[in-house]
């Protein structure tokens, strides 16, 4: 736990922390009270920043857990304890504000977005924290970004393409109204149902 400290309170990590702490309490603080029910980035924005804090607290503490499990015990130390506090107040934080987020837009736009945000700001905590670039070349770090892009593209695909549905529906919804003026017309001008349309003079206003 010490050597996971140590990572945790390097200049970089450390940077990257007080920039999402800052800019967190500004978005609680300023503009969840007046653009929280209007611009879904507010609400998002508070979840996204604190769950790359709470993904790095997360898995520095499954680290002493495994290591604890194995025989060597590291719930003597300090920092132990300060990762768990983290990962308990990132969370609770990140669940307060993201049901709040579900409670007043559509799940179907809540999701993606939030998707994409977490995701990209845990790829950077865990980079600047981790080093995980470090320790691969150049052909994985460029792999590993087409994958990601390609999960972010498909997730917009879907996000864009979801009211097609809709647009069907109600395309749909208007063919029975259509139906019935045509019957309608059809009837006005000697013409049933069960007559073939090439055989019926149909006039449409």
């Amino acid at each position: 736990m010490k050597e996971v400290w140590t990572l945790a309170t390097e200049p970089a990590f450390l940077l990257y922390a007080a920039l999402v702490l800052s800019a967190t309490l500004v978005l609680i603080f300023h503009f969840v009270p007046y653009y929280g029910h209007t611009h879904i980035m507010v609400y998002i924005g508070v979840c996204s920043l604190m769950g790359s804090l709470s993904v790095m607290s997360c898995k520095a503490l499954g680290i002493a857990l495994k290591l604890t499990f194995s025989g060597m015990n590291q719930l003597i130390y300090l920092q132990t304890w300060a990762f768990a506090l983290v990962v308990v107040t990132c969370v609770i934080t990140q669940m307060n504000y993201l049901n709040k987020a579900l409670d007043t837009f559509n799940t179907a736009v809540v999701s993606p977005i939030y998707y994409v945000m977490f995701t990209s700001l845990t790829i950077l905590a865990s980079v600047i924290m981790f080093k995980d670039w470090d320790r691969q070349n150049p052909s994985q770090i460029v792999t590993e970004m087409c994958g990601f892009v390609t999960i972010l593209s498909g997730t917009f695909l879907l996000h864009k393409t979801k009211d097609l549905g809709d647009n069907s529906s109600s395309v749909t919804s208007l063919s029975p109204s259509f139906s019935s003026r045509s019957s309608k017309h059809s009837s006005e001008n000697g013409c049933t149902a069960e007559e073939i349309p090439l055989r019926c003079q149909v006039s449409f206003p």
